[in-house]
Order: C-alpha cells, then sequence, then structure tokens
C-alpha cells in the first residue's frame, strides 16, 4: 500500500530549522582541491551520530511527541536513519523501535546498541526490514517514521541544504546522495524556501542499487535490481508513489549512477586528499564529482559529505587496495 505523504510546507520547514538550531550545532562547509576539482564539503560527517540523518529524526519525533506525549514510534533503517531516530527518542523521552536488516553495517548496528531503544534485526534488505517496522506499527497503533518517505523527516533534512547556502552562497551547483531520497527532497524545498532556484542540484546513485533513478525511468519499483554496495545508506529502499519520487521528478533534478570502484576509491581519496573519513554513501557524491560524472563545467560546486560510519575492517580494507 501507497503511503500519501504530503511535502512539508513553508512553515513547517521554518519550524524545523528552529528545532534543528535549538539541539545541533551547524555543521561546517569546508573548501578543499582533489584532482583539480574546488569543492565546497559540508561536513554531516561531523553530526553527533555521524550522519546528516538525525535532523529529520529529531524534526519527526518531535512532531510525534507534540501530537502523543505518551506515544511511542517505530522506524526502519540501514542505520544512519535508525541512529537519528535512537538519538533523538532519548533526547526527547520517547519510546522507539528500530527495526534494521540483519546485514545492517555492524558499525552502525554498535552504536546503535549503545541507546535504550529496542533493536530488531530481520530480514537481508531494507525492504524487509521495513515491511516488518510498518507491519508492527499498525498492529500496535504507533507511528512508523520512514526514513525518507514522511513530512516531518524531509523538512529536518532541509535544513543541510539552508545552513550550507548561508555558509557558501555563492554555490552554483550540489551534488546530493541520494537513496530513497529524504534527503534530496528536503534539499529541493529548501532551495525554493530560500529563492536559489538558480543552484543546480544533481542526485548521485550507487550504480549497483539505484531504485529511484530506474523508477523515474519506468521500472516498477519491485523490479529494481539490487547488487551489494559499499554505500548501504543508499541501497534498496524507494516506495512506490513517495512523494520523494514524485518531487525529484516535478522539478526535474537529474540523478547519475556511480560505479561501485569508484565509491570505493572515493573512501580512500577522503582520508588521504582530504583527512576525512566518509562512508560510502557520502563519497558517492565525492566520485560523482572527481571523476567527472557530474558537474565538469561548473566552477563552484558543493557536495553533501552525508557520513562517516563505515565499519573499520571495510575502511581498514579501503585503505590498503591500490
Amino acid at each position: 500500500m501507497v503511503r500519501q505523504v504530503a511535502p512539508p510546507t513553508p512553515q513547517q520547514l521554518e519550524s524545523a530549522r528552529e528545532l534543528i538550531a535549538r539541539y545541533l550545532k551547524p555543521t561546517p562547509t569546508v573548501r578543499a582541491k582533489v584532482r583539480g576539482r574546488d569543492i565546497a564539503i559540508k561536513l554531516e560527517s561531523l553530526q553527533v551520530t555521524g550522519s546528516f540523518k538525525v535532523r529529520g529524526a529529531l524534526s519527526a519525533i518531535s512532531a510525534a511527541h507534540r501530537d502523543d506525549p505518551r506515544g511511542a514510534v517505530i522506524t526502519s533503517s540501514a542505520g544512519n536513519h535508525g541512529l537519528g531516530v535512537a538519538y533523538a527518542a532519548t533526547l526527547l523521552g520517547v519510546p522507539a523501535t528500530v527495526v534494521v536488516p540483519s546485514n545492517a553495517s555492524m558499525a552502525k548496528v554498535q552504536k546503535l546498541r549503545e541507546f535504550e531503544v529496542e533493536l530488531v534485526q530481520v530480514g537481508e534488505s531494507y525492504d524487509d526490514a521495513q515491511a516488518y517496522a510498518m507491519d508492527l506499527a499498525d498492529r500496535k497503533a504507533i507511528r512508523y517514521i520512514s526514513p525518507f518517505n514522511d513530512t516531518d523527516v524531509i523538512a529536518g533534512q532541509a535544513t543541510v541544504f539552508l545552513e550550507m547556502i548561508e555558509q557558501a552562497p555563492d554555490l552554483d551547483h550540489v551534488v546530493v546522495p541520494v537513496g530513497g531520497g529524504g534527503l534530496m527532497a528536503g534539499t529541493i524545498l529548501a532551495r525554493e524556501f530560500v529563492g536559489r532556484s538558480d543552484v543546480l542540484l544533481t542526485g548521485a546513485q550507487p550504480e549497483e542499487s539505484a531504485a529511484l533513478y530506474h523508477v523515474l525511468r519506468g521500472t516498477p519499483m519491485d523490479e529494481v535490481v539490487h547488487h551489494p554496495t559499499i554505500a548501504d545508506g543508499l541501497a534498496g529502499g524507494g516506495d512506490e508513489g513517495a512523494v520523494t519520487n514524485e518531487l525529484v521528478a516535478r522539478y526535474g533534478i537529474p540523478l547519475v549512477l556511480v560505479p561501485e570502484v569508484a565509491i570505493r576509491h572515493g573512501v580512500r581519496e577522503a582520508v588521504e586528499a582530504l583527512g576525512l573519513v566518509l562512508e560510502g554513501s557520502a563519497t558517492t557524491a565525492l566520485a560523482a564529482i572527481t571523476a567527472n560524472i557530474v558537474g565538469e563545467g561548473s566552477a563552484r560546486i558543493g557536495m553533501l559529505a552525508t557520513g562517516r560510519n563505515i565499519a573499520r575492517d571495510l575502511l581498514i580494507e579501503l585503505l590498503g587496495t591500490t
């Protein structure tokens, strides 16, 4: 069943901006040169949970708590959204259940276990975890918080661009990693909210798992083929008929596919060239720029470094490759 979700209103975007400013410190936007490309990098990898996802989680759980002060919430996640929900639920005193697939990143699972939330590992994919969480939410009559197809989540994610464009107002192009599309949807609406439609947006998806790319070209969601990728935060996922799909299509946002080898190399390049630990989801955007997949003619290009939660063994493996 398709969940009918409305995009956040300008008033909801402003409320989310005020909420996020109350609880989270702004992350910096830094300038760097990689392979001759000048890039402005929004360091969401420095967020308290290691990922931008805490923004949407705070926004959604605050709204849930306001609507039902004694209510609980449940979510499904590949890891980072779950960490955001766990942090926000702990901060605001809301009971929460986080459902992740059994093969979720151990780095993220270990961090989830540090919070006082109910952690459930089920299924072999994000889609399995989502189906379980949505069914449990229906049976328990509690709010399900989607990592992307949720009005309040999108409003929270919009605050990334709102901060970035204040820090780097000269940007003419921003590359956004895309999984289910919550961050891209928020970025689109934030761009309109501040009247910066002159800033080009491009979505970067891992070639091995790019549901939105294929769905917008006519492939049914359940027929999209997914292969393993280290960009686990972008893998699988996507809802047929999600508001994120509609926004990307309505605003004509181009999506590009990034080869797995480039994403893997991006993790190493981030460490060696930038001194940054970034997970594969973040280096999907970095690789799209440095490999000249996007923005070859953009003089003032930026990217969202969405997270740092990469498993230690995988990081060691990637740093050791030639």
